[in-house]
């Protein structure tokens, strides 16, 4: 038998679902085409702003290296500006103390007068002849004691004891007569900066605890040597910041 043929109503219905279902599907796909713009406008907008992000990190690092590079000459300033003096520790002498002429709204009669300041520089140059050590006077620019510094005992330590020369050749020729100074219970440093002088107190550290063989400043800088089987093996190295001794700490003793 034939097929039986579909009714023309029925024929309409089917094309009327499946035109509904097409438009269905064109909404669908307009929206998705809708998402997927605001999508890329979206990565659009991210990748801007993640190359804004790099612009700014490469200037914030440009200025930080500036900003380093500021403070290290500022550093190195304030070090070359000490370079000829010598910090005398340990040397009892008789003068006014030096620390409440330096404070602010000081009597006038608190401040060393020129006189009290030579017979300082007479009884430091008094003291280094007494062991052999010949200091000129015209070598001298400057001799005054440094504020002293807050103990928590109540022993009363005499200042601290400057010296500044007129050239660094006197500076030197006086540190190398230091070891004239043993058992004297005086010292002789060189006036370090905080930053150097807290990297030579660690660096002595390590000295104690037999991390490294030895350190020593010249000029003020820092050097350390290295412990090492053979005299070739014991490196000298010059610190110039304080984290350069982190590895030294691990060194097996």
């Amino acid at each position: 038998m034939p097929p039986k043929k579909t009714p023309p109503q029925h024929e309409e219905n089917d094309m009327e679902q499946i035109k509904a279902s097409l438009a269905n599907i064109q909404q669908e796909i307009a929206k998705m085409a809708t998402q997927q713009h605001q999508i890329l406008t979206l990565i659009g907008q991210v990748e801007g702003l993640q190359q804004e992000i790099n612009l700014l990190k490469g200037e914030l690092n440009s200025k930080e290296k500036r900003i380093a590079t500021l403070e290290k000459s500022m550093a190195d300033s304030e070090q070359y500006s000490r370079i000829d003096d010598v910090i005398i520790t340990g040397l009892k002498t008789k003068h006014r103390s030096y620390s409440r002429a330096a404070a602010k709204n000081v009597d006038a009669s608190l401040v060393p007068t020129e006189q009290e300041i030579e017979t300082l520089e007479s009884q430091v140059l008094q003291f280094f002849e007494s062991r052999n050590i010949l200091v000129q006077s015209h070598n001298i620019s400057a001799c005054h004691p440094l504020p002293r510094k807050k103990t928590d005992t109540n022993v009363q330590q005499p200042p601290a004891i400057i010296i500044r020369f007129v050239n660094r050749k006197h500076k030197i020729e006086l540190m190398r007569q230091g070891i004239k100074l043993q058992k004297t219970g005086v010292y002789l440093n060189e006036h370090l900066t905080k930053k150097n002088a807290d990297i030579a107190k660690e660096a002595r550290s390590l000295r104690k605890d037999d991390k490294i063989k030895a350190t020593w400043t010249r000029n003020c800088k820092i050097f350390i040597r290295l412990n090492g089987a053979t005299p070739e093996d014991e490196k000298v190295l010059v610190v110039r910041e304080i984290g350069e001794l982190e590895q030294y700490k691990r060194c097996p003793v």
